[in-house]
């Protein structure tokens, strides 16, 4: 899914991300050149950006003709807020998986040492919390409790782990708090600073929360589909690692040799024989269409905006993330 931000087709969008990009330089900045290096180093590697321009998005929501101007100077930091959070969740989700590689490079603990990727990790949430204050009161208090909403989304994944009988209701709980709930502040953020009308702003949310789980649908069905290539990090993590997505969930129900393979680590012969099971049995059709159901939950969300540029770019967005996953 990179280039995401692309999708959204907005002219101000380029503009506004290059100054997210050097905002999002210059935060993680500090006497320590290690620090500074270790801190900025998937900021070097690039990334789909999709959460400040959620952000940015929402801004550009604020009038039909918004989506011609750049977004104010506030918006652009509050991107940069979650981006930071985004990141810091990143460093420590590598530490929990023992990952090699993000985003095409080398993750930072297998380069520095898990203790360095904690300490980055926490860095970089404190920034993203520095900035959010400086935006006032009530996206500090957002953006606090949607870290604690990360936290507890994660910790429902890890109490699932190698767990063949989780239910699909466990995982969409699990990634309405890990993944969901920081794209609903990302729009949430752009709207307040932006200063939309209330109605709006909670519009905004809703759309941001729903758009949230069909990302993160889609993302575990690329897990299954997609190559190495196509991520940037490996293909089948979750299996080997026992996070059992809903295409896995969906699969079991209907395929008894699959659950037998599971509840256990995998090495790579079994997890690209679990993989071929979970493309082969329509459980990757059926994991999709969950996702278009929550799609269009999120373009409904929108329908109380006017309409323009803005709100037709994020109208878009949801189906498009669901018919970007290639066949199988």
């Amino acid at each position: 899914m990179a280039g995401l931000a692309s999708l959204l087709d907005l002219p101000p969008l380029g503009d506004d991300l290059v100054r997210v990009e050097d905002a999002l330089r210059s935060s993680v900045e500090t006497a320590d050149a290690f620090l500074t290096e270790v801190a900025g180093h998937l900021i070097s590697a690039g990334g789909k950006r999709l959460r400040p321009a959620l952000a940015l998005a929402a801004a550009y929501a604020a009038a039909p003709d918004a989506a011609g101007r750049p977004a104010p100077e506030e918006c652009v930091m509050g991107g940069v807020s979650v981006e930071l959070v985004h990141l810091g969740s990143l460093y420590h989700d590598d530490v929990m998986d023992e990952a090699l590689t993000r985003r095409g490079v080398e993750s930072v603990n297998a380069r520095w040492g898990n203790l360095v990727a904690i300490l980055a990790g926490d860095f970089l949430l404190a920034r993203a919390s520095e900035i959010a204050a400086g935006l006032g009161t009530e996206v500090a208090a957002l953006l606090a409790a949607t870290i604690a909403d990360l936290c507890e989304g994660q910790v429902r994944e890890l109490t699932k782990i190698f767990d063949v009988a989780r239910s699909e209701q466990a995982y969409l709980e699990a990634i309405e708090g890990k993944t969901a709930a920081l794209m609903a502040a990302s729009c949430r953020i752009g709207a307040l600073t932006a200063e939309l009308p209330r109605s709006s702003v909670d519009a905004l949310t809703v759309y941001g929360q729903r758009l949230g789980m069909v990302f993160q649908i889609v993302d575990d069905v690329l897990d299954v589909v997609a190559t190495d290539e196509q991520l940037g990090k490996p293909a089948g993590n979750d299996l080997v690692t026992g996070v059992y997505t809903l295409p896995v969930i969906r699969a079991m129900a209907g395929a008894p040799d699959l659950q037998a393979l599971l509840g256990a680590p995998l090495d790579g012969d079994t997890m690209h024989k679990a993989r071929d099971i979970v493309r082969s049995n329509g459980a990757i059709s059926s994991a999709l269409g969950v996702a278009a159901a929550y799609a269009v939950e999120a373009e409904r969300a929108l329908d109380v905006l006017d309409t323009g540029p803005g709100v037709d770019a994020l109208r878009s967005l949801p189906r498009a993330l669901v018919d970007g996953v290639p066949a199988v």
